[in-house]
């Protein structure tokens, strides 16, 4: 017996109208697209979001350069959302105060003047108390930008025209890195170390087949903008490098300082990614004095254990951080007879003194479209034409040379 198969009935839904479904599917997929492009991921050919973008060409534009008297940053916030930036204020501030931010950026672009907020999760002073210009080194991104290097495109409403990129002489994403949450992807691009990828920029312009291996000669590691030591072993940095996507092991940079009569006490000057002084003293709090859990009457044999680990550790804990030294941490032991290193490492073990940062090195390509870029598509990372690398002596900046991947 044969089976009869009939054709599908026609569609209901006439001319000019769409199903439900597909309607709900196209209007996402653009959401989606907005998001990635417009708002999450850092562009490969300057590093920066659009707002970044917008905040500093609106600045340039206002002559806000890093030697002109700074104004205040509601005025640059009105700028930007009247030429550039048809969002709220709440958006624009937000993204100036991390862009002025030690702590946040390894090389910030905008010299805030006033209270940006702190390491230690203080806000920022609302945009009618601070001021704000370009640091120098925003030049890297701004000085080309009148000669024809980069197109324009116009405003939302096209009284304005804006930059569609800015002509970066050095590849900013790598600089500074980026963090960003789209949908269906996401972006951790850790900050590194302006010597080293000036150099790796160099040898890559001299010879375009470098691989990966070549280039962390001169990129050994992340450098990140509060410090700290990274102790992934070198082979699961490289793997990290090849694919886009990995963790690296970060923990704090201390020093232990003798004292009289053999006693001794441990420093903590720089901090992993994520952590903050008050962060740690919380977290110590919680370990030698901690609450029973919800729900419970009493505390845990977990909970017990910890508790009398840390103090049979730990005589004191201060927080000496001043404006001389953004981080200072100061551990005293219970005795001088403890092992400094059964001392430290139970410190790392049980707060945020060591933890993982991860790193996923997606970005908006010269495509357009959102990509992972291993390091060895550092030519991609840079791009713009060779002559937009130019390496020349008078970057008017004056890098520190600290590097996070090596003491």
């Amino acid at each position: 017996m044969t089976e009869h198969i009939s054709a599908p009935s026609p569609s209901p839904v006439g001319e000019g109208y769409l199903l439900l479904g597909q309607y709900a599917e196209r209007a996402y997929l653009e959401y989606a697209m907005s998001v990635v492009k417009g708002r999450a991921l850092p562009e490969v050919s300057d590093g920066q979001k659009p707002v970044q973008r917008r905040i500093l060409f609106a600045m340039r534009d206002m002559g806000l350069t890093a030697g002109a008297k700074p104004v205040k940053s509601a005025r640059v916030v009105g700028e930007i959302l009247g030429k550039y930036h048809p969002h709220g204020d709440s958006s624009a501030y937000e993204a100036m105060v991390r862009m002025a931010q030690d702590f946040t950026l390894r090389y910030p672009l905008i010299d805030g003047i006033g209270n940006f907020g702190s390491r230690d999760g203080d806000g920022a002073a609302a945009m009618r108390y601070t001021e704000a210009r370009l640091t120098p080194i925003a030049e890297l991104l701004l000085s080309e930008i009148n000669q024809g290097t980069v197109d324009f495109v116009p405003n939302y409403d096209g009284a304005f025209d804006e930059p569609l990129h800015l002509p970066a002489r050095l590849p900013m994403v790598l600089l500074n890195g980026a963090s960003g949450i789209a949908v269906g992807m996401a972006t951790e691009i850790p900050s590194h170390n302006l010597n080293e990828v000036t150099q790796a920029a160099i040898a890559l312009l001299k010879k375009p087949t470098l691989e990966t291996a070549d280039l962390m000669q001169y990129i050994p590691a992340p450098d990140f903008a509060g410090g700290g030591q990274i102790i992934t072993p070198a082979d699961e940095l490289r793997r990290i490098y090849e694919t886009g996507k990995g963790s690296v092991r970060v923990r704090a940079r201390y020093e232990i300082e003798k004292l009289a009569r053999g006693q001794w006490r441990v420093i903590v000057t720089e901090l992993p990614p994520n952590a903050n002084s008050a962060k740690i003293l919380a977290e110590i709090e919680e370990q030698t004095n901690p609450k029973p859990k919800a729900g419970k009457k009493q505390l845990n044999q977990d909970q017990l254990n910890t508790k009398k680990l840390m103090l049979d550790l730990i005589d004191r804990v201060r927080d000496e951080s001043d404006g001389e030294h953004p981080v200072r941490l100061v551990f005293e032991p219970k005795s001088s007879r403890i092992d400094t290193d059964t001392f430290i490492n139970t410190l790392m073990a049980q707060t945020s003194l060591e933890g993982n940062v991860s790193m996923n090195l997606v970005m908006m390509g010269l495509d357009n479209r959102p990509a992972q870029k291993p390091e060895n598509d550092f030519a991609g990372m840079v791009g713009f034409p060779r002559r937009y690398c130019n390496m020349s002596s008078e970057i008017p900046f004056e890098p520190s040379g600290k590097t996070a991947a090596h003491p």
